[in-house]
């Protein structure tokens, strides 16, 4: 069954199913984002999976910042299989692919199993205008269960803008899950909840970070929790 986001979910992001980053995780995580393209052989890795929590399947494609060496074709045929185990609660996939068509055949197979979709799209060169951030997330929320957005903040006003979108959109209804990365927005991961977002991630280990900015699994679930108790007394 796939994974709702009604609420916020925290993925523990891994490359490794078989090491001890689950058992470590339960504590904090509620799911686990296991990143296919960094691992030689993920299929057989899904197989013999026997952890806990649900999988968030994410096979990042290298012009989407991820390390997937081969072609589309496979690497999308690849995530199409992992919806086929029954821990796979819901895939990851490029919003550019979708719009390009490529993806069509991953989604219609992840519906037909009742694995929830993440369309997402990353910017690692800066953060659009507001509206752009607003149109890119409802473009994907087209398509998927979570329109996810991953930005690079270069200034305040550029988290501030990510933020504003976040809410906007989870005003209105729609589940989105944004972050932005670097330093100098490395905040929003604990605060965009607060706004809407219904996705985090975050590395067990610090240093297996997936993308710049990431806190570690126990310090965001410790930020979130503080932020919403304080947001829950107010």
């Amino acid at each position: 069954m796939g994974i709702d986001f009604d609420s916020f979910t925290l993925a523990a992001a891994t490359a490794d199913l078989a090491d001890a980053d689950e058992p470590t995780a339960r504590e904090h995580a509620d799911a686990v984002e296991f990143r296919m393209d960094l691992t030689d052989d993920p299929l057989e890795d899904l197989e013999g999976y026997d952890g806990d929590l649900p999988i968030i399947a994410t096979n990042r494609a290298a012009w989407e910042g991820g390390e997937w060496d081969g072609d589309d074709d496979g690497r999308l045929e690849a995530l199409s299989e992992a919806t086929a185990f029954d821990a796979v609660g819901a895939i990851d996939v490029e919003l550019e692919s979708i719009l390009d068509g490529e993806a069509e055949t991953v989604l219609e197979t992840a519906r037909e199993r009742d694995v929830s979709v993440v369309a997402s799209s990353h910017d690692f060169e800066g953060t659009p205008p507001r509206g752009e951030l607003v149109s890119t997330l409802t473009e994907a929320g087209k398509y998927a269960d979570v329109a996810k957005l991953a930005v690079t903040a270069e200034s305040k006003a550029d988290t501030i803008a990510l933020l504003s979108a976040t809410e906007q959109l989870a005003y209105h209804g729609d589940r989105v899950a944004t972050m932005a990365m670097g330093e100098v927005g490395r905040h929003t991961r604990a605060v965009a909840p607060v706004y809407g977002s219904k996705i985090g991630y975050a590395p067990v280990d610090p240093a297996e970070a997936t993308a710049p900015g990431q806190y570690d699994l126990e310090t965001l679930s410790r930020l979130v929790a503080d932020l919403d108790g304080s947001t829950a007394e107010n």
